[in-house]
């Protein structure tokens, strides 16, 4: 049986690529971009080095459209470091666990105290319009799986820090918060599990960040997750869903969601 420490000599390898490629020894935050967020980057600060991340020890080129396989290192106005994964592993890509986590724990691995976790998912609550950023105040994990191993014990409560989505809201008040359900994929989710997933309390619901947020919190770090609601979720809306309606939402309200994230970056 694999040890709970396995994978993290992977995340120490790919935290020493980085460090040699971009000349930055240690940075201060993660950000995993998810869809809608590309552009995000471009505000937060300038950018000191890009790398292919299939070039890296445990990453891979990304299987879906809409993200894009680099790793960037931005320096913000402030000198703060900031690690962007912009090759993020789902868990329905059946790589397995460990590769959904190595993005985070190389993010840890290179120092970073902080990551900010970003997706693209479906909205449960009418009143949320596709377009809208949502707050992750706490998630439901339904993948039926975890990223850490053996007899690891993590305390959960308060797992999507307080403190930064305070910040979140002093740059934009009218933000609302809500549960994000990660359902394992890559099949949107039928009204039936819609409904499900409601009546457990989800407002969200999407592919990923759940399993990373576990990882990261092992690993000590603060975590900060914001959703773009790109559409309604199935049985909400008569509309179909398709893959093209949420990069179409991510494009559409990609210059109100970077603003607001490079808003974040600069108060952390």
């Amino acid at each position: 049986m694999s040890s709970p420490e396995d994978p993290f000599p992977l995340a120490a390898a790919a935290a020493a690529v980085i460090a040699e490629r971009t000349g930055v020894q240690q940075h201060d935050v993660g950000l995993v971009l998810g869809s809608g967020w590309g552009g995000a980057a471009e505000l937060i600060g300038a950018t000191v080095a890009e790398l292919d991340a299939a070039d890296l020890p445990g990453f891979a080129r990304p299987a879906v459209a809409g993200h894009v396989g680099t790793i960037r290192s931005l320096r913000t106005d402030a000198g703060r470091h900031v690690l962007v994964l912009g090759a993020r592993t789902h868990y329905y890509e059946h790589r397995d666990v460990r590769a959904v986590a190595h993005g985070v724990r190389t993010a840890a691995a290179t120092g970073a105290t902080t990551v900010i976790l970003t997706n693209g998912c479906g909205g449960l609550r009418p009143e949320v319009a596709p377009g809208s950023p949502v707050l992750i105040a706490d998630h439901l994990n339904l993948t039926g799986a975890s990223p850490l191993e053996g007899a690891t014990f993590v305390d959960l409560t308060d797992l999507y820090s307080p403190r930064i989505r305070a910040l979140a809201r002093e740059v934009d008040p009218e933000l609302t918060e809500g549960v994000y359900a990660q359902f394992p994929g890559p099949h949107y989710e039928t009204p039936a599990e819609v409904q499900m997933a409601r009546v457990l309390g989800a407002d969200l619901v999407g592919m990923s960040t759940a399993l990373e947020a576990i990882a990261a919190r092992h690993a000590g770090m603060e975590v900060f997750g914001i959703s773009l609601v790109t559409n309604l979720g199935a049985g909400i809306s008569d509309e179909p869903l398709s893959h093209a309606e949420v990069l179409q939402a991510g494009h559409d309200a990609g210059p109100r969601i970077s603003a607001l994230l490079a808003g974040i970056v600069r108060r952390l």
